[in-house]
């Protein structure tokens, strides 16, 4: 057989060296330095059909894990526990494994399903220790509050929660209201700072006209220390049939009015300090 390359015209000669070379546990690398032969094509062409030396043979690295997976997936492990035990990809337990007949389940669905539900159970019960651990953290941080920390922080909880004086209806008057006991007592600190007595408190409970009336007065009396008997006829909220209320049970208390009478100049006090927050904060540098 000739090359149709000059350089390549004995062909069956080097071939003869090649197979030579091969058969003496060269690599291709090796017979390709040898006969100076660097056309990968022409040089697998010379060593056709010889295997190559056993020590030219790499072995895999994963046939030992690949192995491990098959050993353990015969025992009945499942894929997820094969990757945690060897550090491997799922897709490659997958690809190692698929062959092999899926294990027997170890225990019922019911059980199954308990095992899961106690899982789901302690993951949740972890996550609210570390939620509430990061609360308490937070709450510790701020610590005791200076009147003018408290002036502010009731300012601005005023500002989102309490009327506000319109151009088309003047009023400037402290009203709040909110269902939430810790911002009522945060509002009655606030107050209190400002030396605003409880004689000048007018209490009214807003809540629906299914609810526990006298209940939720109690509540409220009991959050802001005023008797119940001071409270202002509450005020209730009718609805259809139709309306599908979520604000139900044993922690529904509604919401608190709360009026603070002659506070026409408190009111005006505090819009005034609400701009001084926000041209405070838009002053800050970047």
């Amino acid at each position: 057989m000739a090359h149709p390359h000059s350089k390549y015209q004995d062909f069956e000669g080097l071939r003869e060296q090649a197979v030579a070379l091969r058969r003496g546990g060269y690599s291709l690398r090796q017979i390709r330095d040898e006969l100076k032969i660097y056309n990968k094509d022409i040089l697998n062409q010379l060593v056709k059909g010889e295997p190559p030396p056993d020590w030219t043979n790499h072995p895999n690295a994963k046939d030992d894990l690949r192995e491990k997976a098959r050993e353990l997936r015969l025992q009945g492990w499942t894929y997820n526990q094969i990757q945690a035990e060897l550090g491997c990809s799922k897709s490659s337990v997958s690809l190692w494994v698929r062959d092999l007949p899926h294990p027997e389940p170890k225990c019922t669905p019911e059980e199954q399903r308990a095992r899961m539900n106690a899982g789901l159970a302690r993951f949740r019960a972890a996550r609210d220790l570390e939620r509430t651990a990061t609360k308490q953290e937070a709450a510790a941080a701020i610590g005791d509050l200076s009147d003018r920390e408290l002036f502010i922080a009731g300012v601005a909880l005023y500002w989102a929660e309490g009327s506000k004086d319109k151009p088309y209806r003047r009023t400037e008057v402290l009203q709040f209201i909110n269902s939430d006991p810790n911002v009522i007592k945060l509002f009655l600190g606030w107050l209190d700072l400002l030396e605003v007595t409880r004689d000048r408190l007018t209490l009214r409970v807003s809540i629906h006209e299914t609810a526990d009336v006298q209940a939720a007065e109690e509540f409220w009396a009991d959050v802001t220390g005023v008797e119940a008997s001071a409270f202002s006829r509450a005020t209730l909220k009718k609805h259809s049939p139709r309306t599908v209320r979520k604000n139900t049970g044993d922690s529904y208390h509604g919401c608190l009015v709360i009026y603070v009478r002659q506070s026409a100049d408190l009111y005006r006090r505090m819009e005034g300090a609400w701009y001084g927050i926000v041209g405070g904060a838009t002053r800050r540098p970047d």
